[in-house]
């Protein structure tokens, strides 16, 4: 089989020649030395014979920055009519403000040298007001086809793995994306509480142009699509997840479905309660699964929860990925494929790789793996 046949096998339930093996390399692949990089993850996956699975490396739709990810490489820009952006950066921090008639928001993003990345550390939605301003920005973002970098995904992929662009403006569901990057956990708690007619407005508004983008990306040739949730109970219990995240999943899988295409729930943290109720969503698979410490449960106990009704993708935890050695680090990886049902399931580790992970890790998971199959015949 082809990676390509594999993993799309794998996640449907079909029968394959092999265990797929996928690596995630976010983080890890961004500390590479440049000429690596150049030469492009698909070429990487090559050398190490594993199966490239290209988790929302790209989207098939150009959006107005509504969130501070100007500076990510997605396919987004500052047209947006109604709305001057400015940014600043000072000493390891960015401050994007966003001018409208209607009010003004500023989101303060601050840098991880450790991580290699930027993350929010002051939300730009602070009052009531505040949600009319978003509601007001996010009417005017535009969202056009672009899918000239997804093409060029595809053409470099050819049949050596599977691409799944983002499919969503936010990178995830209205609510999660409130959570994360507008709003936080506790203020939106508390807002909900506070004026819940105002945060569902905001919310209505957000899923109406999450759908366009949906309905965008399923016109391209892309055969997959996944949303980067984060799903986890540290920051959202199951009756929220239940009410305002899996509604928006169950009608982006339909109109992905529909396509005869597959849709991901990247769900990387805390998700043992909400296991049963993913199971039930409207998709295709559970991408980044991880084990203790980074989440609280084992690949083979999630696949007792899910009972096939979705794949799994993910079960190599990341702190271990990169404190094991030797033959430690080799009865782990045989640990997970010994006790994990290979039915809808591919090999990963979950959620990121730490930048630090010897590169020779990754090529003894493909001998471990091969040698495992072949013993097996799976």
């Amino acid at each position: 089989m082809t990676s390509k046949e594999r993993i799309i096998a794998a996640l449907r339930g079909h029968e394959v020649d092999r265990l797929p093996w996928c690596p995630f390399l976010a983080y890890w692949w961004e500390s590479q030395p440049r000429e690596r990089r150049e030469r492009g993850q698909v070429a990487f996956f090559r050398e190490m014979g594993a199966d490239a699975l290209l988790r929302g490396f790209t989207c098939a739709f150009s959006s107005s920055d509504v969130m501070g990810l100007g500076d990510t490489g997605y396919n987004v820009h500052d047209d947006l009519p109604g709305c001057s952006i400015t940014r600043q950066e000072r000493g390891g921090q960015q401050v994007i403000r966003y001018d409208t008639s209607v009010g003004n928001l500023e989101v303060t993003r601050s840098f991880s040298s450790a991580g290699d990345t930027w993350f929010v550390t002051g939300h730009p939605l602070r009052t009531k007001e505040d949600y009319k301003t978003l509601q007001y920005i996010i009417e005017r973002m535009k969202i056009d086809p672009c899918r000239a970098p997804l093409s060029a995904e595809l053409d470099d992929l050819g049949d050596d793995g599977l691409s799944a662009p983002l499919v969503s403006p936010f990178k995830k569901t209205p609510f999660q994306a409130l959570l994360e990057h507008f709003v936080g956990t506790e203020k939106l708690v508390y807002d909900l509480s506070d004026f819940p007619s105002t945060v569902e407005e905001t919310l209505a508004i957000m899923r109406e142009r999450a759908r366009e983008a949906v309905e965008i990306s399923v016109e391209s040739p892309a055969e997959a699509f996944i949303t980067w949730e984060d799903s986890s109970t540290t920051n959202m219990s199951p009756t929220l997840f239940e009410r305002y995240v899996v509604p928006d999943l169950n009608e982006w899988g339909s109109i992905i479905h529909r396509a005869g295409k597959m849709l991901f729930h990247h769900a990387c943290g805390h998700v043992r309660n909400l296991l049963p109720i993913i199971a039930e969503e409207n998709i295709d698979a559970i991408e980044s699964i991880s084990p203790p410490p980074s989440g609280d449960i084992e690949i083979w106990d999630a696949q007792r929860l899910v009972k096939q009704k979705v794949a799994l993708i993910g079960g190599i935890e990341p702190v271990k990925l990169l404190s094991y050695e030797g033959e430690e680090f080799d009865r782990y990886i045989r640990e997970i494929l010994e006790r994990t049902d290979t039915r809808r399931y591919v090999l990963a580790n979950s959620d990121s790789c730490p930048p630090a992970v010897a590169e020779r890790k990754f090529h003894r998971v493909t001998q471990i793996l091969r040698d495992w199959c072949s013993a097996r015949k799976v």
